[in-house]
């Protein structure tokens, strides 16, 4: 994620903290050591929770591990353990930051964290949707044969197995998918093709899990635009996980929704239209992650 902020210059000075201080003096010297081809920047890393000073943004990447085969539910315990360790050093050192939570269960941790921290919820919000709402983009746009900057599609609800994608706000190009004709040589998006689209979007961390791992890449790229957005101030409308109060009568719970991020973090969340079945699945999945939250406390 540093990598990506710094490639795309969406932050000045980046700060690591991390508690195995001989790796992360070796990230800071290898991404240091390529400062000359990236915009202007800084970088520096520490043990020591100072390094995060009147920072404006923090990322919190720190987590269990997932493990091929394992949900992201699966992780919560050990997760918010750790939360409950480093969120209050780092408030001491940097109050005025806005958090992002870019760690599994993100929804989960997200709420967890706010209870933690007692901080107003337009200051903490996690990465939610936001990379798998880029992974639906990209399949609608390799099935269409469309630049994936022109679908405009957000997946919505938990970060997980209970999420759900909203088409019926969905467009390419300014028309709905609803009224979307195949172009030449190209196959419909009909019911068949968005059903096997959305299991694919929920399956795709699982499928890079088994293969490398973990994810990197695409997250680091995610959460580096969240990061911009708020160092920019761009009210930009991103799925952020964030504490809902009475959207579309669902209450006290993380979840992604549309979202508008800037300067202050997420103030304001959106009222797309929903299906009836897009509703209940939203439904659904607030009782899915509440219900993981009440197990651990929360």
């Amino acid at each position: 994620m540093a990598y990506a902020a710094l490639m795309r210059g969406a932050a000045r000075n980046v700060a690591l903290l991390d508690i195995d201080r001989k790796k992360v003096d070796a990230e800071v010297l290898d991404l240091r050591h390529g400062l000359e081809f990236m915009p202007q920047a800084s970088v520096e890393g520490s043990d020591d929770v100072a390094v995060c000073a009147d920072a404006d943004v923090v990322m919190v990447t720190a987590g269990a591990k997932q493990r091929p085969g394992q949900s992201r539910l699966d992780l919560a315990e050990a997760t918010i353990g750790l939360m409950q360790k480093i969120l209050p050093g780092l408030l001491e050192v940097a109050p005025n930051a806005v958090y992002v939570m870019v760690t599994n269960p993100v929804d989960i941790v997200t709420y967890a964290s706010l209870k933690i921290s007692g901080l107003p919820p337009h200051q903490m919000m996690g990465s939610g949707t936001v990379l798998d709402s880029s992974r639906l983009r990209h399949l609608v746009a390799q099935r269409c044969g469309v630049a994936v900057q022109n679908v405009h599609a957000y997946i919505a609800g938990e970060h997980g197995d209970s999420e759900i994608p909203l088409w019926s706000s969905a467009t390419i190009g300014g028309v709905p998918l609803s009224e979307w004709n195949p172009l030449p040589g190209r196959l419909p998006l009909d019911a068949e093709a968005r059903d096997v689209i959305a299991r694919d979007v929920v399956r795709s961390a699982y499928t890079i899990i088994e293969g490398k791992g973990a994810t990197n890449y695409a997250i680091g790229l995610a959460g580096s635009r969240i990061a911009e957005a708020i160092l920019g101030d761009e009210d930009r409308v991103m799925p952020v996980s964030t504490l809902l109060d009475d959207f579309y009568g669902i209450d006290d719970v993380c979840l992604s929704v549309p979202s508008l991020v800037g300067r202050q973090g997420s103030i304001e969340r959106f009222e797309v239209p929903l299906s009836d079945s897009e509703y209940d699945g939203l439904k659904t999945s607030a009782e899915t992650v509440r219900a993981a939250a009440r197990r651990f406390g929360y």
